[in-house]
């Protein structure tokens, strides 16, 4: 699992007036999110500091320093300016070992269909899988193994190698990918 460190900052004020304050000196208002209750905690963070974690298809962990203690959490939500796509806030989810977290990960697949060497278009459905894990069991991927798939068939969430300690909690019947059969095959030309 890949941790991205960072340095946050408290902060003095709240609301609306104070966080424009700080999107102005060049600072991203963020909060860490106790997982299981508790209370939060307002910072900031240099916008250098985070963009490993979140301009990346992969799952990571942020292991924040904060008035001299460390915080490992994963991002929980994002929000972005509508216009220019810059980061205004964060908010994080503090993992506590032991205490089960939801989170999405990755969908890897492996192998070599023989429906895509037969001529078929291997076309992907879902990107993302949502888990509940805790934190020592904590996966940056799942994985589906394609090589079983033909022209015309299907693969579905609950084909998915599981791990253990994580649980997948998408419908174990949603499609995740599919072999499709090109036209010139399909009318025996």
């Amino acid at each position: 699992m890949e941790v991205v460190a960072m340095q946050g900052h408290r902060k003095t004020g709240s609301g609306k007036v104070e966080n424009q304050k700080l999107r102005r000196t060049g600072m991203v208002p963020a909060v860490v999110y106790k997982s299981g209750g508790g209370e939060a905690i307002a910072f900031t963070l240099d916008p250098k500091s985070f963009r490993h974690l979140v301009y990346t298809p992969k799952f990571k962990m942020a292991e924040i320093s904060l008035d001299g203690r460390v915080y490992k959490c994963i991002v929980k939500d994002i929000q972005f300016h509508p216009v220019t796509d810059e980061v205004l806030h964060i908010d994080f989810l503090e993992l506590v070992p032991g205490v089960k977290f939801r989170a999405k990960v990755p969908l890897v697949f492996a192998g070599q269909a023989p429906g895509v060497k037969a001529g078929g278009k291997f076309l992907s459905t879902l990107r993302q899988i949502s888990i509940l894990t805790t934190p020592e069991k904590v996966v940056d991927s799942m994985s589906a193994d394609i090589s079983t798939m033909e022209l015309g068939s299907t693969i579905r969430v609950r084909d998915i190698t599981t791990v253990e300690g994580v649980e997948i909690i998408n419908n174990s019947a949603v499609p995740i990918a599919t072999i499709e059969i090109p036209r010139a095959l399909r009318t025996g030309n």
